[in-house]
């Protein structure tokens, strides 16, 4: 299963992003466990740091990079898109299965609505602040982000209950 992990960009050793390590390397943790393979957006913050996880524990890692920059030095696949970050995140939705929202500001944002739009599962790690916990106030029976209710979005306040979901969606795939 392929699994995108969205979130803040910037320093990872600055705060916010900094703050999170300790759920990004659970996250990794499962991820790598499972033989699922990691999309990010590729650049800095929570997709380095992610990826860094992922890549220590053996993983696999892709980066959806945009325009022609270079991606973190912990991607095992780089894909240069050419476009600039909004577009780039359609691409980076296209090709996963669920989306992981970790944090984040507008891009994230865009993310997540990107992924409700093409009916891909998105899991909101709650108190992870940015959109991750901002979207979760108007969702619609607290799942969905429209009356077509396309995909359910998980709200995970404990992090054990992660792989859990995310087995239940990868058996959901495979019907």
């Amino acid at each position: 299963m392929n699994i995108g992990v969205i979130g803040y960009s910037g320093n990872p050793d600055e705060k916010p992003i900094n703050d999170l390590k300790n759920i990004i390397t659970q996250i990794a943790t499962i991820i790598t466990k499972n033989n699922w393979v990691l999309f990010s957006g590729g650049r800095n913050g929570v997709m380095e740091l992610i990826s860094k996880e992922t890549k220590k524990l053996g993983g696999k890692t892709v980066g959806i990079l945009p325009w022609e920059i270079e991606g973190n030095k912990y991607l095992d696949i780089s894909i240069k898109t050419g476009l600039d970050f909004s577009m780039r995140s359609y691409v980076l939705v296209k090709s996963v299965d669920v989306v992981i929202s970790v944090g984040g500001e507008i891009g994230t944002g865009i993310e997540i609505l990107g992924a409700y739009a093409n009916e891909k599962p998105v899991i909101l790690i709650k108190g992870t602040g940015g959109w991750t916990d901002r979207i979760q106030n108007i969702l619609i029976d607290g799942k969905y982000l429209d009356n077509r209710r396309l995909v359910e979005l998980y709200i995970i306040e404990n992090i054990d209950d992660l792989e859990t979901i995310l087995k239940k969606i990868e058996n959901n795939l495979k019907k």
